[in-house]
């Protein structure tokens, strides 16, 4: 049996921990900022969006059809209506209607002065100048119309703060009149990679040299969470080179990350320039992948630093249980646990007490609509055809020792472009 770094003796936060102690890192949201209406997409409400109308903005018809005042002293309506006028979408009549009459109307035109339902097309009958309602016990007060305000009324908050803003959220913005919106300034992120045998890709691969995957899904990563990338590149192996390029980094970004460089090799720089440039908060985290997580504060405006693992699968492991929360904290969004769901085990899963094990994993729902979840094979960090097979983590918490088949297990489902 070979010996784990588990096995050293040593402290390591667990990830609870972990997760509390970076959201220290970050003491405020960034500054906001009012931006158009098309270039929202992405970002995040900095004060709630409150409706200056009511949506919609007149009690309409929800169909074709006619409407008409329901009589007062019938449990049931006349089978025929006199036709009195015609009212279509973006046009209005002032005019209340008499006993008796009604008017033909499209889906969205405004309900003239005291009507109050609408019969759909498809129940009418046309004469000359009138309409005879087809089963007319079928009708009943109030259908087929949707009222002034029932979607958002004038004065409501019709999105908090901290909301961010997607395909939805624009539409509704957009239905309330409001042309731009206050949202915090995306975050700045610096990212470099590290390591003498790391090869940028187009250039010839050395024989003991890896092409720079990180850099790439990095940048995908921050992408899908609004922030805006600053990509420096690849640094030596070279502790001078990189107390410079941190200290540049600290002076431009909202927070730094790179990969690689902080185990315990005697050619990993990383932590002691963190050390050189601002402050170490911790490194080891009881997380597999992902134990060597160096994170920190970088110069006088203590920027937070995150110093992922070389591996390519524990980044974006790490990423998304560590990033993720403080890029939210940036954008003045709730940080919250990831999304997990409850799923049966397909197969037996390994993990160990006092560490938290994330498996790439497959889960899928049965006939009967329960959720199962397999594994996606071979777990090794440096695996990243697993994460492209992957639709989910599976989480194996501090307190159990694997699972069995059958037993029921927590995932974090990845949302991945189809």
């Amino acid at each position: 049996m070979t010996l784990s770094c588990f096995d050293l003796g040593e402290r390591m936060l667990p990830v609870a921990e972990a997760r509390t102690r970076l959201a220290g890192l970050v003491e405020a949201p960034l500054s906001a900022e009012r931006v158009a209406l098309g270039e929202l997409h992405g970002r995040v409400l900095a004060e709630d969006a409150v409706s200056p109308i009511d949506v919609p903005q007149n009690t309409n018809a929800a169909m074709d059809g006619i409407a008409l005042a329901w009589p007062a002293t019938h449990v049931e309506i006349p089978g025929e209506w006199r036709v009195v006028g015609e009212v279509l979408a973006g046009q209005r009549r002032d005019e209340a209607l008499g006993a008796g009459e009604c008017v033909r109307i499209t889906t969205g035109a405004p309900l003239p002065p005291g009507a109050d339902t609408v019969i759909m097309l498809e129940q009418l009958e046309e004469r000359a100048e009138t309409v005879v309602v087809n089963h007319p016990e079928r009708v009943r007060p109030g259908q087929n119309v949707r009222q002034a305000g029932e979607d958002i009324p004038e004065g409501q908050t019709a999105l908090p703060a901290g909301t961010r803003l997607g395909a939805a959220e624009l539409g509704l913005l957009a239905s309330l009149g409001l042309a731009r919106a206050s949202v915090h300034r995306r975050p700045r992120v610096a990212i470099f990679s590290t390591g003498d045998e790391v090869t940028a890709p187009g250039e010839p691969l050395p024989p003991a040299g890896i092409h720079d995957a990180n850099r790439y899904t990095l940048a995908g990563l921050l992408t899908e969470q609004g922030a805006e990338l600053m990509d420096l590149g690849i640094l030596p192996d070279d502790r001078e080179a990189m107390i410079d390029a941190l200290s540049d980094a600290a002076g431009r970004a909202d927070m730094v990350i790179t990969s690689g460089g902080v185990s315990v090799g005697h050619a990993d720089f990383t932590r002691a320039a963190l050390e050189a440039v601002g402050r170490l908060a911790f490194w080891r985290i009881a997380i597999r992948p992902g134990r060597p997580l160096a994170c920190g504060l970088l110069g006088e405006h203590k920027v937070p630093f995150l110093g992922l693992p070389g591996n390519p699968v524990a980044v974006m492991v790490t990423f998304l249980q560590f990033v993720v929360p403080l890029l939210s904290k940036l954008q003045g969004r709730p940080v919250r646990e990831p999304g997990r769901l409850t799923a049966i085990t397909d197969e037996a899963l390994k993990s160990r007490l006092d560490r938290t094990d994330y498996l790439r994993g497959c889960y899928y729902a049965d006939t009967d609509g329960r959720l199962h979840v397999c594994s996606t094979g071979a777990q090794g960090s440096g695996i990243l055809s697993s994460m492209v097979a992957a639709n989910c983590l599976i989480e194996l918490t501090d307190d159990r020792e694997g699972a069995a088949p059958g037993e029921t297990v927590s995932i974090q489902p990845l949302h991945r472009l189809p």
